[in-house]
């Protein structure tokens, strides 16, 4: 958790610089469509310093008032994200929308596009650096915050080209119009995010892989179990929970038992990360299907 709150604290620095850069480019150039770029990292700044907040509070460790911790923390975090992005995406609307109006030349475009792709390039090395450890930390507050990064780096590359082409051509109303088809990608984005992060708050189950690896285990180390019927998983941020059925002989001794269940968490403890297993032990009457070990 420490380096994946180191992450998320740089990542504010990042956008800060970023965000001024972008500034100036459109301070420079007057580009409705760099206002735009800009605004969107303006975004970026604010979904950083939230990712921030819900990781500090995500760990902090289960007590009375809250027994199974605070992961779901970092989906709250992803929602608001998600909702500044959409506000951002309306502004960028409004002043596509005025711009159009009364289309108008681009000053010092040349610098200003120099500088607006150096934020690029910046942006997608951190982009990069976010999805690759929040996959591996699975956080869901440095995986929202990564991908509408990336969200940035496709639309500042996008922009870029587009304000090129306005200068090339003479044609001033590209400017505002690249801005609003911009919008509509970050309006896309914001909507993606919300979506992810209300299924973890639904208490969405694992991934199908991650669930093979669970039943695998189960599988492997319910030796001297009759069988184990009824898994159940459910994600919270980087926390994954297990229950299940867990069906024994009648006449197994309760150590027996309990030395089973053992084993068999101990395996998902090696197998998957920050996982909880509650096991039910019932006796064979219980079984549903003989000779099946996991159902």
């Amino acid at each position: 958790m420490d380096k994946t709150l180191r992450i998320a604290g740089i990542s504010v620095v990042v956008s800060l610089v970023v965000l001024g850069l972008k500034f100036l480019a459109w301070r420079m150039t007057g580009s409705i469509a760099l206002y735009s770029d800009a605004l969107e990292s303006l975004v970026n700044v604010a979904t950083s310093v939230a990712a921030v907040i819900a990781l500090r509070v995500a760990a902090k460790p289960a007590d009375a008032a809250h027994p199974y911790g605070y992961a779901k923390a970092e989906y709250f975090s992803a929602v608001i994200v998600g909702a500044l992005i959409i506000v951002a995406a309306l502004s960028i609307f409004r002043e596509a929308y005025l711009a159009l109006q009364a289309p108008k030349a681009l000053d010092a475009p040349l610098n200003g596009l120099l500088v607006n792709g150096l934020a690029g390039v910046l942006n997608a090395i951190w982009c990069w650096v976010l999805m690759r450890e929040g996959r591996r930390a699975r956080s869901p507050a440095i995986i929202a915050d990564g991908k509408h990064l990336l969200t940035d780096v496709v639309s500042s590359a996008g922009v870029l080209i587009g304000v090129t082409l306005a200068i090339l051509t003479g044609l001033p109303i590209l400017d505002p119009l690249l801005a609003a088809l911009v919008a509509l990608n970050i309006l896309w984005s914001g909507w993606s995010v919300i979506k992810e992060s209300v299924g973890g708050l639904m208490d969405g189950a694992v991934p199908e892989d991650t669930l093979a690896k669970i039943r695998a285990q189960i599988a492997a180390e319910a030796v001297g179990a009759i069988e184990a019927h009824d898994v159940r998983t459910r994600h919270a941020g980087r926390v994954i929970f297990v229950d299940f059925h867990l069906v024994v002989p009648g006449d197994m001794p309760v150590s027996e038992a309990h030395a089973i269940c053992d084993r068999i968490e101990e395996a998902l403890h090696r197998e998957v990360e920050d996982i909880f297993v509650n096991i039910h032990v019932e006796p064979e009457a219980k079984a549903k299907h003989a000779g099946i070990p996991v159902l």
